[in-house]
């Protein structure tokens, strides 16, 4: 039997938090051999916490052989106590009447709290996963509150942004995801855009089998858009899918890719012309639990114009953040 890893879920009785965590008690992230201690952290008020106790509960009530245990608590510094995995899926939403500057310093307040207890009492190792949005500057706002561990492994989900899109090109063009290759995303939000240069399908460049037209056209606003038809459709946002992609995210980064390419937003090292530090979406190969950024492709004009788009939207963002952290 192996030694239980230790991870962390926030917000876990939230909507994305309950559909995340079944998925990793049934050994859908880590593997069906690797036995888990498993760590809920909701926000400290009655409610939340009861709501926390109920899905503890049904934890109870599935009998997962890897759970070796469950703790609910709503002490930063309990939860990420040695703990080697963490999914910061808990953010605040952003309301009709809110300003960006307002959200992000809502958020901040979430964020520079986690990443100081993570930075004081989590495994040195610890692999973060920032789910809540906006959560590439949510990341650095962790990664910025955290100097004492390794910064490569605080990384956003971009995961969704990709799996959206492996979907709608596997439709258009009358094939399966499992055929499709070498698809990135880059970035997040309404800067995204897929990148389709190098992606294949059943061997064929993806970009031979589909139009220009559709690619701007549908492609990119359909998967930019998806998060809102969904709440449109069903009156709640992607909770399932959500929590798919950081099951998909966690799994590769622990596991491998198998040589396959995956999409997180990660700390820019410089590639692509991309600030150094900036956390962005990029593609990646997992292997023997690291990740390494797909370097030399070649860049079109429309992939570097939204690349500068991105990155100018994710350095405002981030001069807004690092005022808040200054005084934090």
């Amino acid at each position: 039997m192996k030694k239980p890893v230790k991870v962390v879920v926030t917000g876990a009785a939230g909507q994305i938090g309950y559909s995340l965590l079944f998925r990793i008690g049934a050994g859908d992230m880590l593997g069906t051999d690797q036995p888990i201690d498993l760590m809920m952290l909701e926000r400290n008020n009655e409610q939340s916490l009861k709501n926390s106790r109920g899905v503890q509960m049904e934890l109870d009530d599935c009998a997962f052989p890897l759970l070796n245990s469950i703790t609910a608590t709503s002490d930063p510094y309990v939860c990420f106590k040695d703990a080697e995995i963490a999914l910061l899926v808990g953010s605040r939403p952003r309301t009709a009447d809110m300003q960006r500057a307002d959200l992000l310093a809502a958020n901040a307040q979430i964020f520079v709290e986690q990443g100081k207890a993570m930075n004081e009492v989590a495994d040195r190792n610890i692999k973060v996963l920032v789910v809540g949005n906006p959560c590439n500057t949510n990341a650095y706002i962790a990664r910025r509150c955290a100097p004492d561990l390794n910064p490569r492994n605080f990384t956003a989900m971009m995961r969704l942004d990709e799996n959206r899109t492996l979907t709608q090109v596997a439709q258009k063009t009358n094939s399966t995801v499992a055929q499709i290759s070498q698809l990135a995303v880059c970035n997040h939000g309404g800067t995204m855009f897929p990148a389709l240069t190098n992606a294949t399908v059943a061997g064929k460049p993806a970009l031979d089998l589909i139009t220009e037209d559709w690619y701007v056209n549908e492609l990119i606003p359909t998967v930019a858009k998806r998060g809102s038809a969904i709440i449109q459709a069903r009156g709640h946002s992607s909770a399932a899918s959500a929590a798919n992609a950081a099951i998909d995210h966690i799994h590769d980064w622990v596991l491998g890719s198998n040589g396959e390419w995956a999409t997180m937003a990660v700390p820019s090292d410089g590639s692509y012309g991309i600030p150094e530090g900036l956390t962005f979406g990029m593609p990646v190969i997992c292997k023997d639990g690291d990740y390494e950024i797909v370097k030399g492709l070649e860049l079109n004009q429309f992939q570097k114009d939204h690349i500068a788009a991105n990155i100018r939207a994710l350095e405002e963002e981030r001069a807004i953040v690092d005022e808040i952290i200054a005084k934090a």
